[in-house]
């Protein structure tokens, strides 16, 4: 098989995981690739215009995304108003977050005092190659609307260091990791240019070149600094951090960005906080994107009884990444419905709604795939592992639609660290374009 028949897609998203080190650069860079095809910015707190046959998107609490493009002909809808479809995927990934005021110190090291966000492999983080991005608030003259600067350190300046196995010889048999104790990275080593009580505020005003009294707080993700690189025989398979779910993110922008629907409207939402359980204000179990849509739907003229309409005529389709078979723990998956690399989309069944997907609407995804020669493969866990879920119930729950839950099958989902197929990023962007055609 030629493997770089899907190079276009797979260099798309390796820009997508250079440039996605936070879920605030992730939305920046998202909303670049959007102006430079056209969209213009809407605002979420201030009067929208939307005209027929545009693209807008309005950036939301700096870290969730929503993008829309509207039919060139929606008032010749057959319903009279205009259908509605939309593909969601989150921003952000498992990690480590810096905590305030973090300066620790033990002997003449300068430590970083952490919290653990999501549900990341721990051992995955020791003896890497660690950075920090996310944003800086300011001090300006109207408190209520402080100055933010996104920073991305973009070099290696952390690690967290295994202890040796000299000192616990039974590490080879599993070793419970300590959040608050064990995952603290190291930063410096102090010395007389160092303050051991602000080093890490000194660091800021120094890579931000404002003052210290000017800096009110800040919000930092410590991230993986190892770039993607493609590996197998063929070059099948690619390497890389954050590609759940950046997959999705990448796939879910390609779609809004080759939308082409003559009578309806597409949607492309990048939401935050999955990880974490999306209930948050920019998160999916909330009421946001409802609300979104609603004055998307009344500033085109349409009435409150008309948007519902839309609602619930509406398709969701959720995407995140899938658990692909995994070569040397077979036993932990269903053993018929499993995926393995570079077999396509994976849609996932669950019959607990974790994943929100059944009958009547898979198979409107089946057939998308059928008449697109897309490959794709149901999924469903073990009876008896209750896996993992993600943001498709939901976000459906919320806007009480109908939606699909599939994604890209990965390896060492949650690891700092994770594999996909090449082949399946270019079917998740090519169903995801199919879809918002």
């Amino acid at each position: 098989m030629n493997y770089n028949l899907y190079s276009k897609d797979i260099e798309e998203l390796t820009a997508h995981l250079n440039a996605g080190v936070s879920p605030f650069h992730t939305v920046q860079y998202s909303a670049e690739l959007l102006k430079g095809q056209g969209f213009e910015e809407l605002k979420l707190d201030a009067p929208w215009f939307p005209k027929a046959g545009m693209g807008y998107f309005v950036n939301i609490f700096d870290t969730t995304l929503a993008a829309f493009v509207i039919g060139r002909d929606i008032t010749a809808a057959e319903s009279g108003v205009p259908s509605l479809r939309i593909a969601a995927s989150h921003t952000d990934w498992p990690c480590l977050m810096v905590k305030p005021s973090p300066e620790l110190t033990c002997g003449s090291y300068a430590k970083l005092n952490v919290s653990v966000y999501g549900g990341p492999i721990l051992n995955t983080w020791l003896d890497r190659p660690l950075s920090m991005a996310g944003k800086v608030c300011l001090r300006s003259p109207d408190p209520f609307h402080p100055e933010v600067l996104l920073v991305d350190f973009a070099r290696p300046l952390l690690t967290v260091p295994n202890l040796a196995i000299h000192f616990n010889r039974e590490v080879n048999k599993g070793v419970e990791l300590n959040p608050q104790k064990d995952m603290q990275p190291l930063l410096a080593v102090l010395d007389e240019t160092l303050n051991k009580d602000s080093f890490f505020l000194d660091l800021l005003t120094e890579e931000t070149g404002c003052s210290k009294d000017d800096i009110l707080d800040y919000q930092f993700y410590i991230y993986n600094c190892d770039t993607p690189c493609r590996l197998g025989i063929h070059g099948e398979m690619l390497s890389s951090p954050r590609l759940d779910n950046l997959t999705s993110v990448h796939a879910c922008l390609s779609g809004i960005m080759n939308s082409r629907r003559e009578h309806g409207i597409s949607a492309a939402v990048l939401y935050d906080n999955e990880e974490i359980g999306s209930s948050t204000k920019q998160g999916a179990a909330s009421p946001l994107m409802e609300r979104v849509l609603e004055k998307l739907y009344l500033s085109l003229g349409y009435g409150r009884s008309s948007f519902l309409d839309a609602l619930f005529g509406g398709f969701l389709l959720s995407l995140d990444v899938a658990h692909a078979l995994h070569p040397n723990q077979a036993e932990k998956y269903d053993p018929k419905d499993h995926i393995c690399l570079n077999e396509g989309v994976a849609l996932k069944l669950a019959v607990s709604q974790a994943y929100a997907t059944d009958a009547s609407y898979v198979s409107v995804v089946e057939e998308l795939c059928r008449q697109n020669i897309i490959p794709y493969r149901k999924f469903s866990n073990r009876s008896d592992i209750r896996g993992g879920s993600t943001l498709g119930s939901i976000s459906s729950c919320m806007m009480t639609m109908p939606a699909v839950d599939a994604g890209a099958p990965i390896l060492a989902m949650h690891s700092s660290r994770e594999l996909m197929g090449i082949k399946d990023q270019w079917a998740l962007a090519q169903l995801t374009r199919a879809f918002l055609a």
